[in-house]
């Protein structure tokens, strides 16, 4: 019985938790496209299959001074995000999520709007534990120890990007760069308590460039900033009198893009910071492997919360369905 339940506790909170965590935490067509979520099986399962909706709001920007500054401007960005995982062996799983936006735009006076698919994201993760690591109490030291995941993300520049043929950065769906992240996942839960934390650092490969928004340039040689992010949650679980799981999460995260580069020289315009809190709310039927889940991101409008990079509050509804 106690096996069966962490089990159950197991499949809804990593299923919950890796999801959120995931989050799209750079997107809108205000800053350069979006990017879709990765996606993390829980231990025993074998598949899962995600969908998710995404809206995404702007209300402003930091300037380069990590000043805020408040825009009445209306640029939205909407994503449906799919995205598939599968057990390779034991102890590794694979993923690929992919999505499609639609970006509607107002910006002094004028409207645009433009969709097609965005970047894509495949993930090959490790765990180094082979058995779950939730606990219903602490018996022993050892029982703290966090469940530790290892993974590698290939994001690849299947959107519309800046040096494609568009007219304007509201036109875009993705950056126009292929990027490698190295991940760390770690979580625990201890009944009723769920916490984790990712950390992950990324580094863009070199392209060359020959077109800025439809307009041809001299050619050369560009390279985004690399990329460090990091995510703290802290989450409590309720078992419903109908045995299925409701999980309301918390979370803290840091997004910093150091500045690139042109032809190996420092471009000063670019690179940006954000920091963003956010708050979900997962529903899950153990019986069927069903999640629902319900998240809000929000940058927060206050100077030194940010860096070069819009405020934007994020909305999302999802649903995942794994397979044992």
């Amino acid at each position: 019985m106690k096996t069966h339940f962490i089990k159950i506790l197991c499949a809804a909170l990593v299923t919950g938790a890796a999801w959120f965590l995931a989050a799209p935490v750079l997107a809108g067509s205000c800053c350069g496209g979006g990017g879709a979520t990765t996606l993390i099986l829980p231990k025993f399962s074998q598949g899962m299959v995600d969908l998710s909706f995404d809206f995404e709001k702007y209300n402003g920007l930091w300037n380069d001074q990590g000043k805020y500054i408040a825009d009445s401007n209306d640029l939205r960005q909407y994503r449906l995000n799919f995205g598939y995982a599968q057990r390779l062996a034991r102890n590794w799983q694979a993923s690929i999520a992919v999505p499609y936006i639609w970006n509607e735009n107002k910006y002094s006076g004028l409207s645009s709007h433009t969709e097609g698919i965005g970047d894509t994201t495949l993930s090959l993760w490790y765990e180094t534990f082979d058995r779950p690591k939730s606990m219903l109490n602490i018996l022993d030291w050892r029982d703290l120890i966090p469940a530790v995941t290892l993974g590698t993300s290939l994001t690849i520049p299947t959107g519309i990007s800046p040096y494609d043929n568009v007219g304007s950065s509201f036109d875009v769906t993705g950056r126009g760069f292929y990027r490698l992240d190295g991940n760390v996942l770690l979580d625990k839960t201890v009944y009723p308590w769920t916490a984790s934390l990712l950390l992950s650092y990324g580094t863009y490969l070199e392209r060359p460039v020959n077109s800025e928004y439809g307009n041809y340039v001299e050619p050369y040689r560009k390279k985004l900033g690399d990329r460090t992010l990091g995510t703290v949650a802290l989450g409590y679980i309720s078992f419903l009198e109908s045995r299925n799981i409701l999980t309301c999460m918390a979370s803290f995260s840091y997004l910093n893009e150091a500045e690139g580069t042109r032809n190996g020289n420092p471009e000063p315009t670019t690179g940006f910071r954000k920091d963003s809190i956010a708050g979900t709310i997962s529903y899950a039927s153990t019986s069927v492997d069903v999640t629902y889940k319900f998240s809000w991101s929000h940058a927060i409008r206050e100077d030194g919360w940010g860096k070069n990079f819009p405020t934007t509050d994020i909305y999302t509804l999802g649903v995942s369905h794994g397979f044992r």
